[in-house]
C-alpha cells in the first residue's frame, strides 16, 4: 500500500476539510430541529438535498480530497482510482476509518462483480441512496458486508426479500437463496424457501431449476406446502435434474425416495417404470417403495392402514393444483357481499377411492363478526342491544362437506387456500393459509387485507383469487403388528 510524503500538510488539510463538512452538517441538523414552541413566525429552512448535490460533487470531482483508494480486480490490469474524503468514509465504514488513519492511498482487491459496482458502492457512502438492479443485490450486499457498512446490508436484504417474485431471464431466487446460506441470514434463506416451495410450478419451469443444490433440492421435497399441479410433474422435473446433474449413486437414491409414489396414479407409475431411465438406473433402491405404491392403490385405505403406517409423510398429498383436489375462486368486488360456491374432488388419493366424490360448499364473507364482538343483550338497558360496527369484522372463510358418508371413516381434510398476488407482473402465490377438520375458520385469514382499496396486494383487478385445495389424510385407526 503506498503513502503520500509530507504527512503534516496532508493531516492540516484532512481536519481543515473535516471541520468544514461538519460545520456544514451541524447546520442542518440544528436547522431540521429548531424549536418552533408555537411560534407562528418559525420556520425550518431545509437545503438537505442542496448538501447531497455538493457532496455528490465532492466526489465526482475530487475536491478537496485527502485520501485515494485504488481498485484493482483481475478482470482488469488497469486500477480504479477514486480521490475521497476521509471523513465521509469513516462515517459510514469502521473498515475504512482503519484502513485511512495511518496512510492515504489504499490499495484494495476486489472480485470482478463488486469490483463493477464499487462506484455505486462509495456514492452510496456520500449520499445515503443507491439504485439496485436484480443481478446487483449479491455483489452490493458483499460490499456492504465486507466493509461493515450495515444500512445498505440491511437495506439490499430487504431488497431481496421483497423482489423475490421479480421477473428475470436466468431467474435469481435460487442463487439469493444460495447466498443466503453462505452469509448466514436466515431470514431471507427462510423467504426464498417458503417462495420456491409456493411457487414450485414456477420454477420448475425456468431456468434457474438447473442450478438448485442438493441441499436445496432435499429440503423442497421434504415439504407438504409445495404448491404445483401434481406429485408427477414434481417427478418429472427431479428426473430431468437427475440427468443434468449427474450426482453419485447415494445422492440420487435419496432424492428419488423423497418422491411420494402413493399421489401418482397406478397408470403412471407403470408408464414411469417401463420408460424412466432414471427409475431404471435405480430400481433396486426404489423397488420397495414402488410396491408399497401399488399396495396402497390396490387395498382398501382401512386395510392397509392396517399394516402400514399411513401418518407419515409418504401418504400425505402436497397442495395439488389438479381439478381432482380442488378448485380456484376468483371472487369479484370481495369487500361488497357475501359470497358461496361449490366443486367436487376426490374422497382420497387411493385408487380405491378415486371414483367416490365429495362436493364442498365454501362461505365467504368479507365482515364476519367473531364470537367477541357479536351483539348481546345488555342489563344496564333493558332489552337494548350493544351497538356493533360492520367495520369490526373480519373476512371468514367457512369450508364444509355438503353431506356426510360412512366412506369418510378413517379419513380427514385439510384444507389450504392460496391467495395469488400480482407482482412484479407476474401472478404468483404469496399467502396460504390453513384450514383444519376440527375449525372451519382461522384466525388470520386474510386478516391484514383492505379489500376496500383497490391497491391492495391481495387484490388483482378488484378481485380476489383464490384457489382452495382439499388434502385427504388417511389414519391407522388400527394398529397391527407387521
Amino acid at each position: 500500500m503506498a503513502r503520500l510524503t509530507g504527512a503534516r500538510p496532508v493531516a492540516a488539510r484532512r481536519w481543515g476539510c473535516a471541520a468544514a463538512f461538519l460545520l456544514l452538517l451541524l447546520t442542518v441538523q440544528a436547522a431540521q430541529k429548531a424549536d418552533l414552541s408555537g411560534d407562528t413566525t418559525a420556520a425550518t429552512i431545509n437545503h438537505s438535498l442542496t448538501l447531497l448535490q455538493r457532496l455528490q460533487e465532492l466526489l465526482q470531482n475530487g475536491n478537496g480530497s485527502d485520501s485515494v483508494l485504488r481498485v484493482r480486480s483481475a478482470a482488469s490490469d488497469e486500477a480504479k482510482v477514486f480521490h475521497t474524503h476521509q471523513l465521509l468514509l469513516s462515517l459510514q465504514s469502521e473498515v475504512f476509518e482503519s484502513l485511512l488513519r495511518n496512510q492515504s492511498v489504499v490499495t484494495l482487491h476486489e472480485p470482478p462483480e463488486t469490483a463493477a459496482l464499487f462506484e455505486k458502492f462509495i456514492r452510496y457512502l456520500y449520499c445515503g441512496g443507491v439504485s439496485i438492479l436484480l443481478h446487483q443485490a449479491i455483489p452490493l450486499h458483499q460490499l456492504a458486508s465486507k466493509y461493515r457498512v450495515w444500512g445498505l446490508q440491511r437495506g439490499v436484504a430487504e431488497y431481496m426479500r421483497t423482489h423475490l417474485a421479480s421477473e428475470s431471464s436466468q431467474g435469481h431466487v435460487v442463487g439469493w437463496y444460495h447466498y443466503a446460506v453462505r452469509v448466514g441470514d436466515a431470514a431471507l434463506q427462510e423467504s426464498c424457501l417458503q417462495f420456491l416451495a409456493w411457487n414450485l410450478s414456477a420454477v420448475l419451469g425456468s431456468a434457474e431449476w438447473g442450478s438448485v443444490s442438493v441441499e436445496l433440492l432435499l429440503l423442497l421435497l421434504e415439504r407438504s406446502d409445495l404448491v404445483l399441479h401434481s406429485e408427477l410433474e414434481l417427478y418429472t422435473a427431479v428426473e430431468g435434474w437427475l440427468s443434468r446433474r449427474q450426482p453419485e449413486a447415494p445422492v440420487a437414491e435419496r432424492v428419488l425416495r423423497a418422491i411420494r409414489y402413493p399421489m401418482i396414479a397406478p397408470s403412471q407409475l407403470f408408464r414411469l417404470q417401463a420408460q424412466s431411465a432414471v427409475l431404471a438406473r435405480h430400481r433396486g433402491a426404489l423397488q420397495d417403495l414402488l410396491f408399497q405404491a401399488f399396495q396402497f392403490h390396490a387395498a382398501s385405505p382401512l386395510h392397509f392402514a392396517k399394516y402400514f403406517d399411513v401418518n407419515c409423510s409418504m401418504f400425505l398429498p402436497r397442495n395439488y393444483l389438479a381439478p381432482s383436489w380442488g378448485s380456484q375462486w376468483v371472487i369479484t368486488n370481495p369487500a361488497r357481499d357475501d359470497r358461496s360456491t361449490s366443486f367436487q374432488t376426490q374422497l382420497g388419493p387411493s385408487s380405491h377411492d378415486a371414483g367416490k366424490r365429495v362436493t364442498w360448499n365454501v362461505l365467504f364473507s368479507p365482515r364476519w363478526l367473531p364470537v367477541s364482538l357479536r351483539p348481546v343483550y345488555s342489563d344496564s338497558v333493558s332489552g337494548a342491544i350493544q351497538p356493533v360496527r360492520i367495520e369490526d369484522g373480519r373476512p371468514r372463510l367457512v369450508i364444509t362437506p355438503a353431506m356426510s358418508s360412512p366412506d369418510f371413516a378413517g379419513v380427514s381434510f385439510q384444507k389450504t387456500v392460496l391467495v395469488g398476488v400480482r407482482q412484479q407482473g407476474r401472478v404468483l402465490v404469496k399467502h396460504a393459509y390453513s384450514f383444519h377438520q376440527s375449525s372451519d375458520e382461522t384466525p388470520d385469514f386474510l386478516v391484514h387485507a383492505d379489500l376496500q382499496k383497490r391497491t391492495s396486494e391481495y387484490l388483482i383487478d378488484n378481485s380476489l383469487h383464490l384457489h382452495i385445495i382439499i388434502k385427504p389424510v388417511y389414519h391407522s385407526l388400527i394398529k397391527v403388528k407387521k
